[in-house]
């Protein structure tokens, strides 16, 4: 009895890949001819080696389609030798490839990016997603290259912030790699879930779901050359944090919180949980949002609704800057509402106070990365 390589590739046709619901020969994943070799003494078996290709190493279908691989082998060298596929003298070998390049590991994520900002926030409601995306467009006026992820899983915000809530990113190919490409306006490259989930429906995800998804979005991106990666954060702290945390070095972290004493008793735990001795993050400086409320009729009038200088005294209490006073008008709300953030226009008071803000982050970065070093990937806990 002889094997040769078509019985092998006969076998392999009826073995369906659940990725394309064709059989492995018409998906074209045998890489190569099937190797066959005949024993060498009495007693010895048939070796059968397949190179299968699978599009990326985390195909969830790899081990049960070489499973099946290697049992319809089996059985087809069962029909020519007789006998149960358990019995026939065939060893095979079933080595797989990848189409796309595997992700890169923890430490070696986005080499082409200079600075990572988390924008963060001890709560809801105080507008760090709107300290988020002006900075990120100050910083793209002020000619810096500026990428901006959303990423607050549960509640993403950017996608209509930016008006780009049909934008539907598209994946490219990098140096062998499938990556999603960013969606840019305002000269900011911008990546959200809301782009991959329906703005109608609730993201019903554990956290380890929520943190994959996140993970994707960093890694399987291209991002290309960056001065600046804003993070726009959820508020709180979470499992998002700690991926934050455990996969990207953070150059620093900004905290942004209203002037009312129970923002800024929240605050607090989110200056601490950068501080703490396993993380390690810099404090670059807080911003004081919703600062005071201006009418428009009044634009010289300041009335203080949150409490005055808050932020302020809490910067002074931490020792780190206060890097902005954001006013609250009523235009902030509204231009974000349609896609057009404050910060585009440096005429209006807003404006000009998200281009000062901008200014002082590119001065507290510079003297950060003067002074102190780089920040370390939190380890992980086993």
């Amino acid at each position: 009895m002889v094997l040769y390589p078509q019985l092998i590739m006969d076998a392999l046709a009826t073995v369906t890949y659940a990725g394309t619901k064709k059989n492995l020969v018409e998906s074209q994943m045998v890489a190569d001819t099937p190797s066959v070799a005949a024993p060498q003494n009495e007693g010895d078996s048939w070796k059968v080696k397949v190179v299968l290709e699978f599009p990326r190493d985390t195909d969830p279908f790899l081990k049960s389609t070489v499973k099946a691989a290697e049992a319809a082998i089996k059985y087809h060298c069962a029909q020519v030798f007789g006998g149960s596929p358990a019995e026939v003298p065939v060893m095979v070998e079933i080595e797989t490839e990848f189409k796309s390049k595997p992700r890169p590991e923890v430490g070696k994520m986005l080499p082409d990016v200079k600075n990572i900002i988390a924008v963060s926030s001890g709560k809801g409601g105080v507008g760090k997603s709107t300290v988020a995306a002006n900075l990120a467009i100050a910083l793209a006026r002020l000619g810096y290259k500026v990428g901006l992820l959303d990423c607050d899983i549960f509640g993403p915000s950017m996608p209509k912030m930016f008006e780009v809530e049909d934008a539907r990113p598209y994946a490219v190919n990098v140096d062998g790699r499938d990556l999603i490409e960013p969606i840019e306006k305002y000269g900011v490259k911008l990546l959200s879930i809301g782009f991959f989930v329906s703005p109608d429906t609730a993201t019903l995800w554990r956290g380890g779901m929520a943190t994959n998804a996140l993970k994707q979005l960093i890694a399987d991106t291209d991002w290309g050359e960056l001065d600046y990666f804003i993070l726009d954060t959820p508020p709180g702290t979470s499992d998002i944090h700690l991926t934050l945390l455990q996969t990207l070095a953070i150059t620093g972290a900004i905290i942004v919180s209203t002037p009312q004493q129970v923002a800024l008793a929240d605050a607090r735990k989110g200056i601490d949980m950068y501080r703490n001795e396993k993380v390690n993050v810099p404090i670059l400086g807080l911003v004081e949002n919703m600062a005071w409320f201006t009418p428009a009729e009044l634009p010289e009038n300041r009335y203080y609704i949150f409490g005055k200088e808050g932020c302020k005294q809490l910067a002074e209490e931490m020792q780190v800057p206060l890097l902005a006073q954001i006013p609250l008008v009523q235009g902030i709300c509204e231009s974000g509402d349609k896609g057009e953030p404050a910060a585009l226009s440096s005429e209006t008071m807003t404006g000009l106070a998200f281009i000062n803000l901008a200014q002082s982050v590119v001065t507290v970065v510079n003297r950060r990365n003067a002074e102190l070093p780089k920040t370390k990937i939190v380890g992980i806990q086993k």
